[in-house]
């Protein structure tokens, strides 16, 4: 990449009075020339090695703002610094910080380089534990409403809350980025598309303090104009690491998701591998969802799909109770999900939990090919996050409410008691 002065559509921060000394706010400098580039039309926005220490970003049309290796924006701990802006986050639109680097209604955006983005978030990780802040954190990247939006090359760490999160996009795509939150900081997911068509996620290495890559389509709480399916989405090639999940769907699922591709990835101590999750009053249809060719190791449990999801509602009724009710528009639906050609070794929990409603059963769901080893010193817990279910240790499938369901050389190792643990709420063929 040429990025010589003399080129009118590349344009140096420093050249825009950018200091990189790390210490002077260079946003201001930054976002200068961000808007010269967009008044020539477009072009590119480079940021040589330094350390720019910056608040809110805004790209604009036709703009690629590219980081150099050795080259790292540092986001500032100032929440002055991040202006509140009225954006979707945890599945509904209210006033939240604006993110570190963000846009909204754009078309053909980039973020690229060697360089790392830090968005500095300790301080936020504070304020989240002490319940002082007054909106909620800042995202790093987050764009709204865009089309044709890249990704690529980049490291991102210590982001103050979710990591990458495109809203209401299309034609999105991710790729060889590293993503590294310590895992022990609140809700910092890796890669959440919401509301997004056409999706691809590639060669990227997660390591976060919650899910490393979740879909998601918002809430029963949504306002009936953002509603919109997640869909298209093809995730490959990618490691996955420490996170809550692996590869997680919901639980903001009320606008649906559909035509998810998983593939040739490797999970490594996440607690769960592939996690599907939502809950009565949520609604939406979860449906056409193709997973192979994974390696899993030293996770708590393979798979989940948890219809009893309770986070916030712990205690609830409605949600917790295991007897049928009436199906209406806030019933969520799981259908058309398979598995295929999974190895999962050093199994803690159980080697699965799928528990649909008892109004409304999992339907049409296969798992083939598997084969799942349980460790033989492991702690008991709770391979999911719902009211009433029992601790499990060194367990096989634990299955309830499901139709259709065919496990086909499934082989479990090491479980105690049944590899598969089925009632007459399961409608299911076994193939050895």
């Amino acid at each position: 990449m040429t990025v010589g002065t003399g080129l009118a559509s590349v344009w140096n921060v420093r050249e825009r009075g950018a200091t990189g000394d790390g210490h002077t706010l260079d946003s201001p400098s930054i976002q200068a020339a961000i808007e010269a580039c967009a008044q020539r039309g477009g072009g590119t926005v480079y940021l040589p090695a330094g350390r720019y220490l910056t608040g809110s970003l805004f790209l604009r049309d036709n703009i690629t703002l590219y980081l150099d290796a050795g080259a790292m924006i540092l986001g500032s701990e100032n929440p002055e610094d991040y202006p509140v802006i009225h954006s979707r986050w945890e599945g509904r639109h209210q006033d939240t910080h604006a993110p570190l680097i963000g846009g909204d209604h754009l078309q053909n955006i980039a973020v690229l380089g060697r360089g790392i983005i830090d968005g500095q978030g300790a301080v936020w990780w504070q304020a989240k534990k002490e319940e002082t802040l007054a909106h909620p954190r800042p995202r790093l990247v987050s764009f709204s409403d865009c089309s044709n939006v890249l990704l690529e090359g980049l490291t991102a760490i210590n982001s103050p809350s979710w990591t990458i999160n495109p809203v209401h996009c299309q034609n999105v795509n991710i790729r060889g980025i590293t993503i590294i939150n310590p895992a022990d900081s609140p809700n910092t997911d890796g890669i959440n598309p919401d509301s997004c068509r056409l999706v691809r996620i590639s060669d990227c290495h997660v390591s976060v303090g919650d899910d490393c890559i979740t879909i998601k389509s918002g809430t029963e709480d949504e306002h009936p104009d953002h509603c919109a399916p997640c869909r298209d989405i093809t995730i490959t090639n990618c490691t996955l690491e420490r996170g809550h999940g692996g590869v997680v769907i919901g639980s903001e699922m009320s606008g649906g998701v559909r035509n998810v591709v998983i593939s040739n990835c490797v999970f490594i101590g996440t607690d769960r591998g592939i996690r599907i999750k939502s809950r009565r009053g949520r609604g939406g249809i979860i449906e056409d969802i193709r997973v192979s060719n994974l390696i899993m190791d030293g996770v708590l449990c393979p798979f989940t799909m948890n219809l009893y999801y309770h986070i916030g509602e712990r205690g609830n009724l409605n949600v917790s109770d295991k007897n049928p009710r009436s199906v209406n528009d806030g019933t969520p639906r799981l259908r058309r999900i398979h598995f295929s050609h999974i190895t999962a070794r050093d199994v803690k929990h159980a080697a699965g939990f799928l528990y649909g409603l008892a109004e409304m059963p999992l339907e049409d769901i296969s798992l083939s090919d598997i084969s799942i080893s349980v460790s033989a010193e492991a702690d008991s817990g709770y391979p999911e996050m719902a009211d009433d279910i029992p601790s499990m240790s060194q367990a096989g499938f634990f299955i309830r409410n499901a139709r259709r369901i065919r496990l086909e050389h499934v082989q479990v190792t090491g479980q105690v008691g049944k590899a598969f643990d089925l009632d007459e709420s399961v409608e299911a063929v076994i193939i050895p």
